[in-house]
């Protein structure tokens, strides 16, 4: 099957960056790139032609730290310190703890979300999980679920359970820590390592496993080391949450009288196959150090990625320091959204805008850096240099996004319109190794009116689990905007 796709702009591969084809076409056979190029000069003899017309057609984004399950953030991300403390576990609720959901209804909500990565133009993914309502974190049977789905809906996935040997608690004077079961964490890295050599055996060119243990500061040194030596024999990557906030590194401190860093460095951990979201708070930062004192060049020199999640990081208060700073300083950085929506095309916004305040300069918008961070960049920490672009010989793995939208106002350059005006709701087509997953909104095969219906049941669920949860139960937990009044409606 020889597919033909033409847009009035094409983001082309050049074999160092992306570069911008005006009228460009594309031809997919057997799940490649054959041809890149203008349409005036493409082969005639193709299958099936796509037209998307004044659209941008650039390689499929990749979300390396992709919410597959229901976002906290609507609830959790305007609250004070003292709110947002009691939106954890309480200690006591660590000794009376169960799955908010059934079998099911986790295998449901997973589902939604990979659907909801496809209509934004997410074409390969690795995904995070909240583990706030499950009774420890998430099992090889829900994954292999979630994996089979993956891969019948069409998705790029690099897939694995979380695992952890603790959680946060908050108790009853209000304070954090963390509470451990350590059999918890052997038995999930035991069923993680049954998911990840399951998958294999499928051989399924969509599906990778890959280790995803939960934050640092839940896993024990044991643990971590143990991941180390699972991932090496298997060549498997490794993504981390780690350096990512005060509590993290303070507890962290006092606990092992070391930075999370040396942590990763000590456990064996520290090579080219770690992943690391969101790696914020390294030296350099202001609440950490100030200064350079050597984390961005130990980074760089083992050869880890980082996943900076752009439009997350801004609604919890905190960024880079800086985008630029990183990339010169050699660093491999992809993207993740982290949250609802599963959004790169705002978190691209967000980041551009974030940088030119941090810089006090309008150069400082480096639109070109993040869309490498989104394509290439999510690629070399793949190690898959088939991905992240549009050139012959690598997967056809292509998002388009609608630029014919009034409201994106007359086009000047097509990245820039888009950003500004736009968002991953004009995704038009979702391609993953040749294959339309999504087109103008529509996955055959899939309802969006049930996916809707089911993710409002859902959400409620979770919402009221919090009340059981909290160190602080009953009242208000979550107030609104304005104060409500009339009739009850949804939410």
């Amino acid at each position: 099957m020889r597919t033909l796709v033409v847009a009035d702009h094409v983001l082309a591969f050049d074999g160092v960056s992306h570069t911008e084809l005006r009228d460009g076409a594309v031809l997919v056979q057997d799940g490649r790139i054959s041809y890149v190029g203008l349409r005036s000069s493409a082969p005639r003899d193709a299958d099936e032609v796509v037209e998307l017309g004044e659209s941008l057609l650039m390689p499929g984004l990749i979300d390396l730290d992709a919410l597959t399950d229901l976002d906290h953030l609507i609830l959790d991300s305007w609250s004070s310190d003292e709110q947002a403390r009691r939106l954890q576990w309480s200690s006591d609720y660590f000794d009376r703890r169960r799955h908010v959901f059934s079998v099911e209804e986790r295998r449901r909500i997973r589902e939604i979300a990979l659907v909801q990565l496809a209509l934004h133009g997410i074409t390969a993914y690795m995904p995070i999980a909240s583990e706030v309502h499950s009774a420890w974190a998430e099992s090889a049977d829900d994954f292999l679920a979630m994996a089979d789905f993956s891969r019948s809906l069409g998705l790029r996935g690099f897939l694995g359970p979380s695992y952890r040997s603790g959680v946060n608690v908050v108790g009853p004077d209000g304070a954090r820590d963390i509470r451990f079961d350590v059999a918890e964490g052997e038995a999930g890295l035991a069923d993680a390592i049954r998911f990840h050599d399951t998958v294999r055996e499928w051989a399924d060119p969509l599906l990778t496993p890959v280790f995803l243990p939960c934050r640092i500061e839940t896993l024990t040194p044991e643990l971590l080391a143990a991941t180390a030596g699972a991932a090496r024999e298997r060549g498997a990557l490794v993504r981390l949450h780690a350096l990512q906030g005060e509590f993290e590194r303070e507890w962290i401190g006092e606990r092992y009288g070391c930075t999370p860093l040396e942590l990763i460095r000590s456990q064996g951990l520290l090579d080219d196959r770690l992943i690391v979201p969101h790696g914020v708070f390294l030296d350099v930062n202001p609440r950490v150090r100030g200064e350079d004192r050597g984390d961005l060049a130990a980074l760089v020199a083992a050869g880890v990625s980082i996943v900076h999640c752009p439009l997350t990081n801004a609604r919890y208060g905190s960024e880079l320091e800086t985008f630029a700073r990183y990339r010169q300083a050699g660093l491999n950085i992809a993207l993740g959204t982290d949250s609802f929506p599963p959004d790169l095309i705002r978190g691209i916004d967000t980041g551009v805008s974030v940088a030119k305040v941090q810089h006090h300069s309008l150069a400082a918008g480096d639109l070109a850096g993040y869309v490498e961070a989104a394509t290439l960049g999510g690629a070399r920490a793949l190690h898959r240099p088939d991905l992240g672009r549009i050139a012959e010989g690598a997967a056809a793995d292509l998002t388009a996004f609608r630029l014919d939208d009034v409201r994106l106002g007359p086009i000047e350059d097509p990245l820039r319109n888009l950003v500004l005006a736009g968002s991953a709701r004009d995704a038009c087509l979702t391609m993953v190794a040749g294959r339309i997953v999504m087109r103008d909104g529509e996955i055959e095969g899939v309802d969006l009116r049930e996916i809707r219906e089911d993710s409002q049941r859902l959400f409620e669920i979770m919402r009221a689990g919090y009340d059981e949860r909290a160190h602080v139960g009953g009242g208000e937990l979550f107030p609104p905007v304005f104060r409500r009044s009339g009739g009850e409606g949804r939410g």
